[in-house]
């Protein structure tokens, strides 16, 4: 059965034209540590398109909160800050506590949160985005994982 659907999972994603970049840093103890800042790094290759960055979280339905608060740090080759900034989004519904996202696995979720939309980078090369969780807690209980997806946008293949 797991098999079945690694394999649909595969072909799903497969079928994704938007993405240039999508890569997740699991947290093995199950919560983001304030001390723990996952970077991820990609390469750009046409400047002319606006691009999108998400914040990928997955969290079980044992986050502790209904919000979290992210500062996404974007940063060129040379390690020259171009835009940083932090957003926050519900995890969970305002009025009925229940968990948004998407749900493949029992109580996990995974949600997507945008970070920059339409961006236009400056030059060819590569690039690199660090998250910090902001939560004010030493160690955010619930929160599996953390990711980067970059998009271009939909008419471009």
């Amino acid at each position: 059965m797991r098999v079945i659907a690694l394999l649909i999972l595969v072909l799903l994603a497969s079928c994704d034209n938007t993405r240039v970049y999508e890569k997740n840093y699991d947290f093995e103890d199950r919560y983001w540590l304030i001390s723990d800042n996952p970077s991820f790094d990609f390469t750009v290759q046409e400047t002319a398109l606006p691009y999108s960055l998400y914040c990928n979280v997955r969290n079980s339905a044992s986050y502790p909160y209904s919000r979290i608060f992210v500062t996404c740090t974007l940063k060129d080759s040379t390690g020259v800050e171009l835009k940083k900034e932090m957003i926050s989004d519900f995890l969970f519904d305002q009025k009925t506590g229940e968990p948004q996202g998407v749900s493949g696995l029992g109580d996990i979720y995974d949600q997507r949160l945008p970070f920059l939309k339409n961006f236009k980078f400056p030059y060819a090369g590569k690039y690199s985005v660090q998250f910090e969780q902001f939560m004010r807690v030493d160690s955010l209980q619930g929160v599996l994982a953390v990711g980067l997806r970059v998009e271009k946008p939909e008419e471009v293949k």
